[in-house]
């Protein structure tokens, strides 16, 4: 099978390899422009490792672009991580068309941050799609898909790496292979059940800490290892990484006031949230290395009497 392969950074990487591993041909790979200062793209490095044609449009919607594709001859595109927006005009070039992953069970999270929100919105499991895309985002039939389990205490990088990422390089190949032989089917998205998520940025990583233990603590996870869950102290912001929650059961845990951070110890720092505490085991100052909870606190001169932004 002759594959052109659009995607970007390690899982984009890893496809190349994988579909390389299994025999196939790829004809060619795109990939995002060059960002000056940046390292290269993992892909890209790879590609060229290879002696493959690498190609880098600043759209996909450009003429250059269709005239490389049509080029190559695929027999199937393939879609491994790719930002930016690839229109059917495009897709459709390959003789048997194009396939996407996306880390979600379509149509529940369609959109960037899919992973992220499942967790945000304490979701107990998701999964990953393999679709055929369409001139609207994440909206196409269906050609596989596999569900995980998410961990109570499960991070965004845990469930990726661990999970969704080794389980969508081989659902990929699970795919075209199928799409290949003529055996696979395509199945309609019940666009009535569609969730839509942006991305999970700045202004919705910021912790509250009025809100309930439990949805603090999913929004650290969810923003573990990025874009990093944050407060602020004195106009410092302060991301937070890996943390403990620690759930009150009764009332006389209730008296703490929330934001405070109520205690400090070698290794960690504990703020009041409705209904419990939050341990911080590992956070920075912004722009600064990652510590231990317990480091920042001493640094910062927290001592227990410290009341983070965002408290009510």
């Amino acid at each position: 099978m002759r594959i052109a392969l659009l995607g970007q950074q390690a899982f984009g990487k890893a496809a190349l390899e994988a579909f390389i591993a299994r025999g196939h041909e790829v004809a060619g790979v795109f990939c995002l422009p060059d960002v000056p200062g940046a390292k290269a793209d993992p892909l890209k490095t790879a590609a060229l490792e290879r002696g493959l044609k690498v190609y880098q449009f600043a759209s996909l919607r450009s003429p250059e672009a269709h005239a490389a594709m049509k080029s190559l001859a695929a027999d199937l595109g393939v879609m491994a991580y790719v930002t930016q927006f690839a229109p059917s005009t495009l897709t459709t070039l390959p003789r048997l068309g194009t396939i996407q992953y996306h880390p979600s069970l379509l149509p529940k999270y369609r959109g960037p941050s899919s992973i992220n929100w499942a967790i945000v919105r304490g979701e107990r499991r998701t999964g990953l799609s393999v679709f055929r895309p369409v001139d609207a985002l994440d909206e196409g039939p269906v050609i596989l898909q596999k569900e995980v389990a998410i961990g109570p205490d499960e991070t965004l990088g845990e469930l990726y790496f661990n999970k969704l990422f080794p389980m969508g390089i081989e659902a990929l190949i699970e795919a075209a292979e199928a799409v290949h032989a003529g055996r696979h089917t395509e199945t309609e998205q019940d666009h009535s059940k569609a969730t839509y998520e942006g991305w999970l940025r700045e202004r919705e990583s910021m912790v509250h800490w009025g809100s309930h233990v439990e949805v603090i603590y999913d929004l650290i996870r969810a923003c573990n290892p990025a874009p990093g869950a944050w407060t602020a102290y004195q106009g410092r912001r302060i991301q937070l990484f890996d943390c403990r929650k620690i759930s009150f059961r009764g009332y006389s845990g209730l008296v703490q006031k929330v934001g405070h951070v109520v205690e400090v110890s070698d290794v960690s720092f504990k703020v009041a949230a409705q209904g419990g505490l939050i341990e911080v085991l590992k956070a920075r100052v912004e722009g600064s290395p990652k510590q231990t909870g317990g480091e920042l606190a001493r640094a910062l001169e927290w001592a227990g009497k410290a009341v983070l932004d965002g408290a009510a």
